[in-house]
C-alpha cells in the first residue's frame, strides 16, 4: 500500500509538472471561422471515405480492415487540427519544433506519395526510402532558399509531389507502366483517349489524399520561427548551396550514376516499386537528353555498317525497268497481341483462326517491340526507320522529341523507287505530333479521325459522359447505313473499308505504299456497348478477367476484318504485299497477367518471361508466290528491311546492314537483346555484342541527330535527297 500510495504521488507530482510546462509554453485557440472550416473538411472527407468504403473491403489482403479503420479516423484528425491551433509562446522551442517538423514533413509526404505508389514505406529499400527522403527534403530546401518561408515549402512542393503520383497511379492503372517525365510530352495524346478510361479513386488514392490534405493544413498552420538575421542568411544560404551542389553533381557528373544509384532502365516497373516513385521520377530527368555515343565518327559510318557479320550479300532480286514493283500496304494493330505467349491460356474459340491459318505465300512469327500497354508512336518509329528505342533515353519517346526534320525512313526508301505514300490513322491527327512526324518522313498524304467523321460528334460524346452507345447514336443519326464503330472506336473493318477505298481511286502510274495505324483495340477495357460482341472469355484462369475476356474479344474482331482484307487482296491482279503486326501487348488486369505466366507477381520477372511481355505477331502475306517462312523472334526495328526483302524492291545499305544484324541478334529492345542462339541479355550484362550494338548506336545517332553530317549512301537510295511535305488530306 506504501508503494502504491508514493507511485500515485508521483504519478500526480509529475502530471502538475507537465500541466504547469503545456500551459506554460503553449497556448490552444480556435475561432467560428476554423472550427466550421474543420467540420467541413470533416464531413466532406468522412462522406469521401464512406463512398469509397467498398473498394477498401474488396482488396484481398488482410490488412484492408486496419486500413478502413484508418480511413474513418483521419476526417476526425483532420477536423481537430483545423479547428484549434496550437502556438508555442517559447521561441525557442517554437525554432525546434519547426526544425524537427522540416525534417518530419518528407517522412509523411513519401508515405503519401509511395500510397499512390502501391506500397508502404517499410516495404522499400534502405537506399530507396532514403532517397526519396532526400529528394523532398531538396525541394524544401529550394523553396525555403528562395522564399524563406518553410510554410511556402510545405504548400508549395507537397501538390506537386501529389499531382505527379496520382498522375503515375492512374497511368500505372490504365497502361501498366510507370509515369516518366517524357510522358509530359505526350499530354495531347493522353487527353485525346483520357474520355475512354475510369478515375473512380481507389482506396489508394483516398489514403494519399488524405494524408495530402493532412501536409497542407500543418502546412497552412505554419508560421517560420523568428531568427536573428544573420541566421536567416545562413540558414538559407546553406540549404540553397546544399540544394545547388547535389543537383549538379547529380546532373552534371557520373558520380551518382558510378554509385548505382539510377533507373532501373531494363524494368521501370520494379524500379518504381523498390525504390519508390519520387526517386525514380527524378533520376529519370537526367536522361530526358541524347549525348553522343562514345567514339562517334560520322566519317566511320561506312566502316560500321561494313563491319557487322559476314560479308554474305542479302538476297535481293537484280532490280531492272522491266520488274513489276508489288503494292506494299503495312498495318500496325493497335494493341494486337496473341496472349498465349506468356504461357498456358485457352478461350472458349480461337481469338485469332484466320491468323494462325496463314501458311501460303506468308512469311510470320513473332515481334518483340520496344513498349507494353502504351506508347504505340515507339514501335511505330523502330517500324518507319529501323532504329531502336533502346539506344534512346529510357522513358523517352521518340517522335515527341526527336523527329523535327526529315530524316531516312521506310517512306523515302519508298518514293525513292518511285512509290506513292498514303498514311492512315482513325484518330486524332496531332496524336503523338504524327502530322509534323509524317510530314518529315515525306508522306504524302494523310487521313485520320478529322477527315473520317465530322469531329463535333466526338467532342458532344465526351462532353456528355463518354457513352460509346451515346456515340453510336450520333453516328447512326449523321452516317446511316454506315458501320464505323467498335466500342467508341473506328473499327478495322471500317479501317480497311476506308484502305481499300484510296487503294482503288490511287494513281495507278505510281506502285501504291501505304502505311495504316488501326485504333479498334485501344485501351479502356472495362466499358461495354451495344455494338461490340463479346464472344471470346478465358477458359484457363481462376475467375472472369472483365477487361482480358474484352480485349480477346476485340482480337477475334480483328482477325476477322484481316481476313476481309486479305480476301479483297486475293482477288486483286496486281501483285500486293501486305504486313501487319502488332504495336504491344494490352493494359488488362495485371492478376491476369501475372496468372496466365504463373508467377505472384509482375516485379520480379526473369528477362525471358519479360521479354515475353513485349511480344507481338506479324504477318507478311502476298497475293503471289512468296517464299514461306516463320520467324521465331525478331524485333520492330528490322521489320520493315524483312517487307523490303520480300518484297523484292531495292534495300538501302542501311536495310542490308539491318537484315545482316538481324542474323546474329534477331531481338535488340529496350529490355535488352537475344542472340541467334537463343541466349538473352539485359543491357547491364557483359556480353560479346557489346561492340556490335555501339556501331550501331553510332549509325543510328548518325541519321537522327547528326543531319549535317548524315551519309546519304548509306540510309537513301539514288542519292534521293528527303524534304517534309505538305501533307494532302
Amino acid at each position: 500500500m506504501v508503494f502504491l500510495k508514493k507511485a500515485s504521488a508521483f504519478a500526480v507530482r509529475i502530471a502538475k509538472i507537465i500541466t504547469v510546462f503545456l500551459k506554460k509554453n503553449f497556448e490552444v485557440t480556435s475561432t467560428k471561422r476554423l472550427k466550421i472550416a474543420g467540420l467541413s473538411i470533416g464531413f466532406i472527407t468522412l462522406l469521401g471515405v464512406v463512398f469509397r468504403a467498398e473498394n477498401f473491403l474488396a482488396q484481398e489482403f488482410s490488412a484492408k480492415w486496419w486500413l478502413l479503420i484508418f480511413a474513418l479516423v483521419c476526417p476526425f484528425i483532420l477536423t481537430v487540427i483545423t479547428a484549434f491551433t496550437i502556438r508555442i509562446r517559447s521561441n525557442l522551442f517554437n525554432q525546434i519544433w519547426h526544425f524537427l517538423l522540416l525534417l518530419l514533413m518528407p517522412i509523411v509526404t513519401v508515405t503519401m506519395t509511395e500510397c499512390l505508389n502501391g506500397i508502404f514505406i517499410y516495404d522499400m529499400t534502405y537506399l530507396g526510402f532514403l532517397g526519396n527522403y532526400l529528394v523532398v527534403l531538396i525541394f524544401y530546401f529550394i523553396i525555403f532558399a528562395l522564399s524563406g518561408s518553410l510554410r511556402l515549402s510545405y504548400l508549395i512542393a507537397t501538390p506537386i509531389f501529389y499531382g505527379f503520383a496520382l498522375a503515375h497511379c492512374y497511368v500505372m492503372e490504365f497502361r501498366g507502366t510507370p509515369f516518366l517525365p517524357m510522358d509530359f510530352l505526350s499530354i495531347t495524346t493522353a487527353v485525346g483517349v483520357a474520355n475512354t478510361y475510369n478515375y473512380m479513386p481507389n482506396f489508394r488514392i483516398v489514403i494519399a489524399t488524405l494524408i495530402f490534405i493532412f501536409i497542407m493544413i500543418i502546412g497552412f498552420k505554419t508560421k517560420t520561427p523568428k531568427f536573428h538575421l544573420l541566421t536567416k542568411i545562413i540558414s538559407r544560404t546553406f540549404t540553397g548551396t546544399l540544394s545547388m551542389v547535389l543537383l549538379i553533381l547529380f546532373f552534371g557528373t557520373s558520380i551518382f550514376a558510378d554509385m548505382g544509384i539510377k533507373p532501373d532502365f531494363w524494368n521501370q516497373s520494379r524500379g518504381y516499386r523498390n525504390y519508390g516513385f519520387v526517386w525514380n521520377f527524378f533520376c529519370n530527368t537526367k536522361y530526358l537528353y541524347m549525348s553522343e555515343p562514345d567514339d562517334y565518327n560520322s566519317s566511320k559510318i561506312d566502316e560500321y555498317v561494313s563491319g557487322v557479320g559476314d560479308d554474305g550479300e542479302i538476297n535481293t532480286p537484280v532490280i531492272d525497268d522491266s520488274y513489276t514493283k508489288p503494292n506494299i500496304i503495312c498495318i500496325m494493330n493497335e494493341s494486337l497481341s496473341d496472349l498465349s505467349v506468356l504461357g498456358e491460356l485457352t478461350t472458349n474459340i480461337d481469338y485469332m483462326p484466320f491468323m494462325r491459318s496463314l501458311t501460303e505465300n506468308t512469311v510470320k512469327g513473332n515481334l518483340y517491340v520496344p513498349v507494353i500497354g502504351a506508347g504505340t508512336s515507339n514501335t511505330e518509329f523502330e517500324f518507319l526507320t529501323g532504329h531502336t528505342t533502346a539506344f534512346l533515353p529510357s522513358g523517352s519517346n521518340a517522335y515527341m522529341l526527336y523527329v523535327d526534320n526529315p530524316i531516312a525512313s521506310l517512306v523515302s526508301t519508298m518514293e525513292a523507287q518511285g512509290y506513292s505514300s498514303y498514311a492512315l490513322h482513325p484518330y486524332y491527327a496531332e496524336g503523338w505530333k504524327r502530322t509534323s512526324v509524317y510530314s518529315n518522313f515525306g508522306f504524302n498524304k494523310f487521313i485520320s479521325l478529322e477527315n473520317i467523321m465530322d469531329i463535333s460528334l466526338m467532342k458532344e460524346y465526351q462532353a456528355n459522359g463518354s457513352d460509346p452507345d451515346y456515340l453510336q447514336s450520333l453516328v447512326n443519326e449523321r452516317y446511316p447505313g454506315k458501320n464505323m464503330l467498335l466500342r467508341q472506336y473506328i473499327s478495322d473493318a471500317y479501317n480497311y473499308e476506308l484502305l481499300i477505298e484510296d487503294f482503288e481511286n490511287r494513281d495507278k502510274t505510281q506502285p501504291y505504299f501505304a502505311f495504316n495505324v488501326t485504333m479498334q483495340n485501344h485501351g479502356g477495357y472495362a466499358v461495354s456497348a451495344e455494338n461490340f460482341d463479346e464472344c471470346v472469355y478465358a477458359t484457363s484462369v481462376s475467375k472472369y478477367y472483365n477487361k482480358a475476356n474484352k480485349y480477346l474479344s476485340l482480337v477475334k474482331a480483328s482477325d476477322d476484318a484481316f481476313k476481309g482484307l486479305v480476301e479483297y487482296f486475293s482477288n486483286v491482279d496486281e501483285p500486293t504485299v501486305i504486313c501487319m503486326f502488332g504495336d504491344h501487348q494490352p493494359t488488362i488486369e495485371t492478376s491476369f497477367v501475372s496468372e496466365v505466366m504463373g508467377v505472384p507477381n509482375l516485379s520480379n520477372l526473369t528477362t525471358e518471361q519479360e521479354q515475353s511481355r513485349h511480344c507481338t505477331p506479324f504477318f507478311i502475306w502476298a497475293n503471289y508466290d512468296i517464299e514461306e517462312q516463320y520467324i521465331e523472334k525478331l524485333s520492330s526495328n528490322y521489320l520493315s528491311s524483312l517487307v523490303l526483302q520480300t518484297a523484292g524492291v531495292k534495300l538501302t545499305e542501311y536495310n542490308k546492314y539491318l537484315l545482316k544484324l538481324s542474323k546474329i541478334l534477331p531481338v535488340i529492345d529496350t529490355v535488352g537483346y537475344i542472340d541467334n542462339q537463343g541466349v538473352y541479355y539485359k543491357w547491364s550484362d557483359a556480353s560479346p555484342y557489346t561492340d556490335m550494338l555501339d556501331d550501331y548506336e553510332r549509325v543510328q545517332y548518325n541519321n537522327i541527330f547528326d543531319q549535317q553530317n548524315v551519309n546519304s549512301d548509306i540510309f537513301y537510295i539514288n542519292g534521293f535527297i528527303p524534304q517534309a511535305t505538305i501533307i494532302e488530306d
